[in-house]
């Protein structure tokens, strides 16, 4: 090919810059969808809880609200070993459609589920399947948007490209969160039991068939078309992941649980939380929390830049070490009116955008391209599966068991603890690594 034909081949700048626009654009409408069913049934808990269950003891309803909330997280190891495959093997796009549409399909069927009155037993059970087809759809989102995105971002601002992933996780919670206010504000109790708490799940719908139209759209990731080209895919990632890379998978999930018990216990936990142990009516506890989510969604961007200028070894640091210090005071502080319930859950929310913005690009960058999918997901998903998916749960039983509101304050302060000695010396600095790279270092 002669220069002048090489020349026309390449894409000019603004063709790059129109294409990673709409990669942005897709990777946000398919994640939103992917979490928004984790606010919804946040929001609905206590209506899912006596809708969905014997009423003869409402803390036990909750409690089995909470672990069918965590059963959908044992789906979630299987969803991250077929689509990491998958993603590895034949495309990151076309594992990040099929995610999107078990996501959507899944929750919308939630939203049609008949009631315990309507059809006894069956209904929780109805219930637990649809969140284990969530949960399988999930294992491999994340991650898999993830590396799809920064695969396409620009050397040096990996970490601002790949925050759309965890701020538009905070967009579907505070969207969550808002629709719950308004349900909760305007619709009667009544009303609410009876056909409210489904208008959640059912925008899922329509939401989903955007996005899967989106990404539909697109083209896999440079990295990969390389990888393709130069047959140097693999037909065994996940084996050849845990042979090469134990070190790297372990050290993902050991500073990973405290990114995945802060996120559950600020988008998930903190609603009944706050009007079940704290005192405040359901109204102020949304209200509390779709404050802290704000700054989390407005923290992401600004704690992503702070990523691609100082690492992510020294923000991953100081997100664990905040979570030490910090972690009882914003639970304390949370005690002592609504104002400070905002507050105490504002500073944890950032804290988790610290973490967040910084474990994306690192995950994804630790990781050899061929390997990448399967790798990140095995590490990222074994710590919300085991951590994050039970912290609400863990969480009401402590506080049930105890009788001390705070009693989730030290469960999580004792898991940034472990978090902290992983990320002293197990992370090394990952920005400046090639991501089309095909070895470990």
């Amino acid at each position: 090919m002669s220069p002048d034909q090489l020349a026309t081949a390449r894409p000019t700048s603004q063709e790059v810059s129109r294409t990673r626009r709409r990669v942005t654009i897709a990777t946000a409408i398919g994640n939103f969808v992917e979490w928004f069913d984790s606010g919804a049934y946040a929001v609905m808990s206590a209506t899912i809880a006596m809708l969905f269950f014997p009423r003869f003891d409402s803390a036990a309803a909750l409690l089995a609200t909470w672990a069918i909330f965590g059963a959908g997280f044992v789906a979630r190891p299987l969803g991250a070993l077929f689509f990491g495959r998958y993603g590895d093997r034949i495309g990151r796009n076309r594992a990040l459609a099929l995610s999107v549409l078990c996501m959507s399909a899944s929750t919308l069927l939630i939203g049609l589920l008949p009631t315990y009155s309507a059809i006894g037993l069956a209904a929780p059970l109805l219930l637990l399947l649809m969140r284990m087809v969530q949960g399988f759809s999930t294992g491999g989102e994340y991650t898999g948007a993830s590396s799809f995105i920064m695969e396409y971002a620009p050397d040096g601002r990996r970490a601002r490209y790949a925050s759309v992933v965890p701020m538009t996780v905070g967009v579907a919670a505070v969207a969550g969160s808002a629709v719950g206010v308004l349900l909760t504000g305007l619709l009667s109790e009544e009303a609410l039991q009876s056909w409210g708490w489904r208008i959640p799940f059912l925008i899922a719908g329509p939401l989903g068939a955007i996005g899967l139209y989106l990404r539909s759209r697109l083209a896999d990731t440079p990295v990969f078309r390389t990888l393709e080209s130069a047959e140097n895919k693999t037909r065994t990632p996940l084996r050849d992941a845990l042979k090469v890379a134990r070190k790297q998978i372990f050290a993902l999930f050991a500073y990973s649980i405290t990114n995945a018990v802060g996120y559950y216990f600020m988008s998930s936990y903190m609603i009944s939380y706050m009007s079940s142990s704290l005192g405040y009516s359901k109204t102020e506890a949304l209200l509390a929390n779709l404050v802290s989510m704000l700054a989390y969604t407005a923290a992401c961007p600004l704690m992503a830049m702070a990523s691609d200028r100082f690492g992510r070894r020294p923000m991953l640091l100081a997100a664990c070490g905040g979570f030490v210090v910090l972690t009882m005071p914003s639970f304390l502080l949370m005690e002592t009116s609504l104002v400070g319930a905002a507050v105490g859950s504002s500073v944890l929310a950032v804290l988790v955008a610290t973490i967040g913005t910084s474990n994306v690009p690192a995950m994804v960058e630790m990781f050899p391209a061929h390997l990448r999918a399967s790798g990140s997901a095995m590490g990222y998903t074994a710590a919300y599966v085991l951590f994050g998916g039970t912290a609400p749960f863990v969480a009401t039983w402590l506080v049930g068991t105890s009788g001390n509101p705070s009693a989730p304050a030290f469960y999580l302060v004792g898991v940034a603890v472990v978090s902290l000695l992983a990320v002293i010396f197990l992370v090394a600095e990952t920005k400046v690594l090639s991501l089309s790279r095909t070895t470990i270092r």
